[in-house]
């Protein structure tokens, strides 16, 4: 009998969203009327799933309403990642003002700017499957598991569901829609794990698809 998986974490969302910030530089710089680099980050994201918003207050409510120094909660609490508060305010005051932004996405998730993704933790949660297909398969150790690249794309292919390598394969068309130059192609790639240049003669967009085509049609 399968052991049931292990439950999420208290503050699953509210982790999220941190680790935002903690990819923009562990701080809290968000105004009442402005988000800074790290919210907006997570604002861009959860503008495509509102219900990842709504679970990130309510998380946000539940903690402050227990207090963040509760006994009650102080493990939860240290798992979380460490976000610095500006000199004068409390973590608890820039959970506020956080939870001021995500009320006001739920009210009109349109008002987001659409930017592409800006950080590590934007890019793969912009593109989970890719992540998983680059940073799993095609990694910096990638020659310490596989003989070649078509070797790890065999074993993807026969590892994963059908469902998430045709997830994998539109994500591949969206990030080369969405990125034009091949330096930032080199930026997102990066950020989701990949560890290796492309076959030789071939450019790093042409290897992506032809990636694409390979998942395509097993």
């Amino acid at each position: 009998m399968s052991q049931a998986p292990p439950p999420e974490p208290r503050f699953y969302e509210l982790s999220e969203l941190l680790e935002a910030y903690a990819n923009t530089g562990y701080t809290f710089s968000d105004t009442a009327e402005s988000p800074g680099p790290g919210l907006a980050s997570y604002l861009r994201i959860a503008a495509r799933d509102p219900t990842r918003a709504a679970t990130a207050i309510r998380q946000i409510d539940e903690l402050l309403s227990v207090g963040l120094f509760s006994g009650e909660i102080a493990d939860d609490v240290e798992d979380l990642p460490h976000i610095r508060p500006p000199m004068g305010t409390s973590v608890e005051d820039c959970l506020r003002v956080a939870r001021g932004h995500l009320v006001r996405l739920l009210q009109n998730p349109s008002q987001v700017p659409v930017t592409n993704p800006q950080n590590n933790w934007e890019w793969n949660e912009r593109f989970p499957e890719l992540s998983q297909l680059l940073g799993a398969y095609f990694h910096q150790n990638f020659a310490h598991f596989y003989d070649s690249r078509d070797e790890a794309l065999d074993e993807y292919v026969g590892e994963v569901l059908p469902e998430d390598r045709a997830r994998a394969a539109q994500e591949i068309v969206d990030l080369l829609t969405m990125v034009s130059s091949d330096r930032e192609l080199d930026t997102a790639t990066s950020a989701l794990g990949l560890g290796l240049l492309p076959p030789e003669g071939m450019s790093l967009r042409q290897w992506l698809e032809l990636v694409r085509q390979r998942i395509t049609a097993a």
